[in-house]
């Protein structure tokens, strides 16, 4: 068996780790790279690490498993490096599942990008600016709309950008996409549920200023007119080594925190979203980032250390440095 290991600079460390107990357990090990054969890679930098990777490697039909460089699992990196060792027998005889995770395919203006795992979302550059568009699914008109903007949300995104907006949550093996049409001024417009087969087309986009499409939380485009979303051909082929920790026990601790969201000041909720796409940050980092005052962002990091949302650890680049992640939740 021949594992490629695959991780940003960052993750050079975690990555010696991996390949450490890969060898411990006899299992030959080397970082990605084209033309070296392998059977599966390890991905690090849990769900964002995964999502990063199929964005950049999007036509490779390895199984992956993700692994988390702190405690926080999610739907992609099912694990965290701690636990690697009392999975690495399982990994090593090859006893696990590999799920396959729809992917939607996108064109911006004609032009295809990367196809994204989670959504796609078209809004106005600036925020509290309405957007006009139109929606056709398989080539029929569905509305002509003016909100805030529109996303367009794969099963395992159904959890995420597209809940807060009021959507419903799929399960990860429905076989359908669903549209949300996000603050619309039309106030009887609800989410829709498409087969993953047809053909997504957001067309006529307009506001006062330029529109955006943003992929997966991470990357913005500017957008002209049109926005075409299709199920890509290849799926992501995901590893999944715990057979009792599934998507539902995952959206279980979804709807948990969301409960809790609730009651949380909007600059908590900022930081632990920020912390969500972005990964492990610093103080300074996340003040950079939100745009929030020092001191905001310091009184919402003590608000979410002491729920246990939020832990604290010393940099391994500079130990006079805390950084500061999800944790891992209950």
């Amino acid at each position: 068996m021949n594992v490629a290991i695959y991780g940003t600079e960052a993750s050079r460390g975690p990555a010696r780790r991996i390949g450490g107990m890969l060898d411990d357990a006899g299992v030959q090990s080397s970082p990605l790279s084209k033309g070296r054969r392998a059977d599966c890679v390890i991905v690090l930098g849990g769900d964002r690490g995964v999502r990063n990777y199929f964005h950049k490697v999007h036509d490779s039909a390895l199984p992956v498993l993700g692994i988390s460089e702190g405690e926080s699992g999610g739907f992609l990196a099912q694990i965290d490096i701690r636990e690697f060792p009392s999975y690495v027998g399982i990994f090593k005889r090859q006893e696990y599942t590999v799920e396959e995770v729809p992917r939607l395919g996108v064109k911006i203006d004609g032009k295809s990008v990367y196809p994204v795992l989670n959504d796609v979302a078209v809004f106005p550059s600036k925020s509290a600016m309405l957007m006009e568009h139109t929606l056709l699914v398989d080539g029929e008109e569905v509305w002509h709309d003016n909100g805030d903007g529109i996303i367009v949300s794969t099963p395992i995104g159904s959890s995420a950008y597209s809940m807060s907006a009021g959507g419903p949550v799929l399960f990860q093996d429905s076989g359908v996409f669903e549209i949300i049409s996000v603050n619309s001024l039309d106030v009887t417009r609800r989410p829709i549920i498409v087969s993953d087969d047809s053909s997504v087309r957001i067309a006529d986009i307009s506001a006062r200023l330029h529109c955006e499409v943003v992929l997966d939380g991470l990357d913005r485009y500017k957008v002209a007119k049109t926005v075409e979303c299709t199920k890509f051909p290849v799926p992501a082929r995901v590893i999944r080594l715990k057979k009792d920790s599934t998507a539902i026990s995952a959206l279980a601790k979804k709807v948990h925190l969301a409960e809790d969201l609730l009651h949380m000041p909007p600059s908590s909720k900022l930081l632990l979203k920020t912390l969500e796409y972005e990964g492990a940050m610093t103080q300074k980092d996340l003040a950079n980032k939100t745009l929030l005052p020092p001191r905001t962002v310091r009184l919402a990091l003590s608000h979410l250390l002491k729920k246990g949302y939020v832990k604290k650890k010393v940099s391994i680049r500079d130990a006079r440095q805390k950084i500061y992640e999800i944790s891992k939740m209950a």
